[in-house]
């Protein structure tokens, strides 16, 4: 479970990227978080696993206090919290194979690090995570052939690999086209269901939210104005998040990804 209580987060120079956030978020929930460029969803789930401290109040996280973690702690924590970044931070000159291998750095001896020896066990959990995102026949491919799509599924499966509680994502489709975009979404619904890994993602694109997140949260000026089910979300609410600009998001947006394609 995640749970702010009364959090904001200021930048320097006094700006408040959020305030007075109380949220909660349960086991298994798939969140989607929408909102204006600068409204404050990135801080929001990047405060989760410690990327950005809070600047006040308290963020609990399965009942730890997440801003007490020292050194060797955040690291352990943040075993459990699987990020995915729309960049994909993935080594383009090796496979993918070896990007997911990665994954288990941490937990090899040093010799094993010095020389980049893996196990068989580290081999199998990495090749059963490429298999869970439908790509296993690219393990030996370098990334650099793998297109946008699979890269960011090669990203994914990395972080399946450390068999995460909680995955967040950082607008993981925004540089990928609708055809693709709608399969690495299919994966994350896919993992949030069949795995009950909660998914917490901060996403652009409206309708992908509303078809595949249960619960939407609209965060306006550092503040959320929106928290409930997907289904419930009007064109009025979206006016109310987008401060009634929402069409021409969607128009630019679309715009974006007929570029992509």
């Amino acid at each position: 479970m995640i749970e702010f209580n009364d959090v904001e987060k200021i930048y320097p120079g006094n700006v408040k990227a959020l305030q007075h956030i109380h949220l909660t978020i349960d086991k298994g929930e798939f969140v989607a978080v929408i909102g204006l460029s600068g409204a404050g969803k990135s801080t929001l789930i990047r405060c989760i696993n410690r990327m950005h401290d809070i600047t006040s109040g308290q963020l609990f996280v399965d009942d730890v206090e997440v801003s007490h973690l020292r050194g060797k702690e955040i690291r352990k924590f943040r075993q459990k919290i699987g990020m995915i970044f729309q960049s994909y931070n993935l080594v383009t000159r090796t496979t993918a194979l070896k990007n997911v291998l990665v994954s288990f750095v941490p937990q090899l001896s040093f010799w094993r690090k010095m020389l980049g020896l893996f196990s068989k066990e580290h081999k199998i959990k990495a090749l059963t995570a490429l298999d869970q995102v439908g790509i296993v026949d690219k393990a030996y491919v370098r990334v650099d052939q793998l297109s946008g799509g699979q890269q960011q599924r090669v990203a994914l499966a990395r972080t399946l690999a450390q068999y995460p509680d909680i995955l967040l994502a950082d607008e993981p489709i925004a540089s990928l086209d609708p055809v693709t975009s709608a399969q690495v979404m299919d994966d994350f619904q896919r993992i949030n269901r069949d795995m009950n890994i909660s998914v917490i993602m901060n996403i652009h694109h409206v309708e992908m939210a509303l078809d595949y997140a249960d619960r939407i949260i609209g965060v306006r000026d550092g503040e959320i104005v929106y928290d409930g089910k997907s289904e419930d979300v009007t064109q009025e609410v979206l006016d109310h998040i987008y401060k009634g600009n929402v069409e021409e998001l969607r128009e630019t947006y679309e715009g974006e990804q007929a570029h992509v394609q």
